[in-house]
């Protein structure tokens, strides 16, 4: 049995996220990708994610695996998957990895983006990329409150509701707010993210931005742990899964 990895990129817009959702009758990533496999090898494919993305969410470096019996060369899966799926979807890398290799279990960590345009009028190329946020937002106080979020923190107030993980603490490598023309991004660099956590973060930044929160409340939400206490989910169009991190 053979181990594939796929490295993905994909419009999130017309899915409901990455994990098959069975009955609900919604379209997912992993569903696309695994009919697509399916078609090429004649076996029931299934894939293991680095991690699920919310509906409406895109990537430009998400990382599956799969076991097969197929003989395709590895660098063939990827023009061969690109042939059967949607445009919306790409298969960038295709590669053979050690049998052991899980997508989500090997991760070391996980950079996200999450793109704001900041300005009066709305936009027509951007609208499916990215949050409108049509006040000003302070950019030094966003930076200071940032710094509170890097470490090894309980982010139970940045989680949301429904997140099944079995412990809330994570440790954020770096948080970096970059400027250019109307849009702020919102990096985001971490050994991994609770369910909501990058879009509950970029939500309660922007509202520092727009002085609804002081950079010094940030810290009182963290040790807070109470989810009432930090600010609005960002919209999800506006995030993207920039890269996955696994050992050399």
């Amino acid at each position: 049995m053979r181990n594939i990895k796929l490295v993905l990129e994909y419009d999130g817009t017309n899915y409901h996220g990455w994990q098959s959702q069975l009955g609900s009758g919604m379209s997912t990533i992993q569903d696309t990708l695994e009919q697509a496999l399916s078609a090429l090898t004649h076996e029931t494919i299934k894939t293991y994610s680095s991690g699920r993305t919310d509906a409406g969410v895109h990537a430009l470096g998400h990382v599956a695996n799969f076991k097969t019996e197929s003989s395709i060369p590895p660098e063939a899966w990827a023009p061969a998957l690109n042939h059967l799926l949607p445009k919306d979807i790409r298969v960038l890398i295709s590669e053979e990895v050690p049998g052991d290799f899980h997508a989500r279990f090997s991760a070391l960590g996980k950079f996200y983006s999450y793109r704001i345009l900041n300005r009066r009028a709305p936009s027509a190329l951007y609208r499916g990329y990215s949050w409108h946020v049509d006040l000003r937002l302070n950019l030094n106080n966003m930076r200071l409150a940032a710094a509170s979020f890097v470490g090894k923190h309980d982010f139970s107030a940045f989680r949301g509701s429904g997140c099944t993980a079995k412990t809330p603490v994570r440790t954020i490598r770096i948080v970096v707010i970059k400027k250019s023309g109307d849009f702020i991004e919102v990096g985001i660099e971490a050994d991994a993210f609770l369910q909501y956590m990058a879009r509950n973060i970029a939500g309660t930044l922007v509202e520092v931005g727009l002085g609804r929160f002081s950079p010094d409340e940030v810290k009182r939400m963290l040790t807070s742990r109470d989810r009432t206490t930090a600010g609005r989910t960002a919209p999800p169009q506006g995030l993207c899964l920039v890269k996955v991190y696994y050992p050399k």
